[in-house]
């Protein structure tokens, strides 16, 4: 399609084809039948400016069947107590914390959280060592700015003012890496519901509906620890890592399937041993100690969280794909598995080899992913 033809068509039709062709659509973008299902047949109280009930954000995110037959698949496994407090919680005046170590889901579920709350989530601040105060405030346009002197014309508001204005969640993702100073801006917005704009001598004030997400990983505690007036703000809800095998298992082949589509992947009902093998992996290393609880292990410097076990998996199928017969082998997911284990050259390879040649190397019906790993460990 040419740039002339994009032009010519109808702006609708442009943002439909601009979601049908990107790499990662936004949740509302995705899930946007299962959104409008829930709408349809959910029949109880929504809090202001809400687009669906906390029952139906909830059963969004938990999934479930619908009294008309559609399925709603589940965006998070684990205890449904958990996204309950996180949902009530957006419900009322205090601002949501999700902490947990990488790979927890946070971002994924803060996501699906702001999706089927507002039905937009998009107000991000992504944050970072160098995230500025104007990210969560509000900056100016300074050819503006200039010619005209401070207005409202000349202010950019931030994803966090607009929710405000509008009623809708904000999030704000890896909080405890953004400084300290640019943390405590929060504390006016979520205390008193409000911003000000002392250049304007002027202020906006949140409007029903609006709440905010943050995220933090428990790794992440002493780059930038929040202070205590900050995290009286928010209610916290710290999400687990899986439960068992069989739960994490089911995590990385809803995902990696998810992913696989959108890549033109090979199926993955085909590659079911080796996700299981690569939890078990991940999961034994992790724990410091075999599946069997008979063997102690050393525990590298990684996190080998399941967002990691995801990306070896569908990097496994990329290769199955574009340089095997389609089928996820042993061999496919064995580089995968050494780039995350061994993060420490010196500690982690020592770590890996050990455990190569104490536990897999015995394991029944594990000689060909002993022996891929063995190749790529040279």
């Amino acid at each position: 399609m040419t740039m002339s033809e994009i032009e010519s068509e109808p702006t609708e039709s442009r943002a439909e084809t601009a979601a049908e062709e990107a790499l990662r659509p936004h949740a509302e973008q995705a899930f946007a039948d299962e959104l409008a299902a829930l709408a349809a047949a959910d029949d109880r109280p929504r809090p202001a400016r809400w687009r669906l009930s906390p029952w139906a954000v909830a059963t969004y995110l938990l999934g479930g069947t619908l009294p008309d037959g559609t399925v709603i698949t589940p965006k998070y496994v684990g205890p449904r107590r958990i996204v309950e407090v996180a949902v009530t919680t957006l419900a009322t005046d205090r601002a949501l914390l999700l902490l947990g170590v990488p790979g927890t889901a946070k971002t994924w579920v803060s996501e699906h959280l702001a999706a089927a709350v507002s039905g937009d989530s998009t107000l991000l601040v992504q944050g970072t060592a160098g995230t500025p105060e104007e990210a969560i405030r509000y900056g100016w346009n300074y050819a503006q700015l200039l010619a005209n002197g401070p207005s409202r014309a000349a202010l950019v508001p931030s994803p966090v003012m607009r929710a405000m204005a509008q009623g809708m969640t904000a999030r704000v993702e890896e909080l405890t890496r953004i400084p300290a100073d640019v943390q405590d801006t929060l504390i006016t917005i979520l205390s008193e519901k409000t911003l000000p704009i002392p250049e304007l001598g002027a202020e906006t004030q949140a409007v029903r509906g609006f709440n905010l997400i943050a995220t933090a990983n428990d790794r992440d505690r002493g780059v930038n620890e929040l202070s205590s007036a900050l995290r009286r703000r928010f209610n916290t809800v710290v999400l687990p890592l899986p439960a068992t095998a069989e739960e994490e298992v089911d995590i990385v082949s809803r995902r990696v399937d998810q992913l696989g589509r959108s890549l033109d992947l090979p199926a993955v009902p085909d590659g079911m041993a080796e996700i299981h093998r690569v939890v078990t992996v991940f999961r034994e290393l992790r724990d410091g100690v075999t599946a069997d609880g008979r063997t102690k292990l050393k525990s590298p410097s990684g996190t080998l969280s399941t967002a990691e076990a995801i990306s070896v998996v569908t990097g496994g199928l990329a290769l199955a794909a574009h340089f095997g017969d389609g089928v996820l082998r042993a061999g496919d997911v064995a580089a995968g598995i050494l780039g995350a284990v061994v993060r420490d050259p010196a500690a982690d390879r020592v770590i890996w080899q050990e455990y190569l040649e104490t536990v897999v190397r015995e394991r029944d019906g594990w000689k060909d992913f002993y022996r891929a790993c063995r190749e790529v460990s040279v």
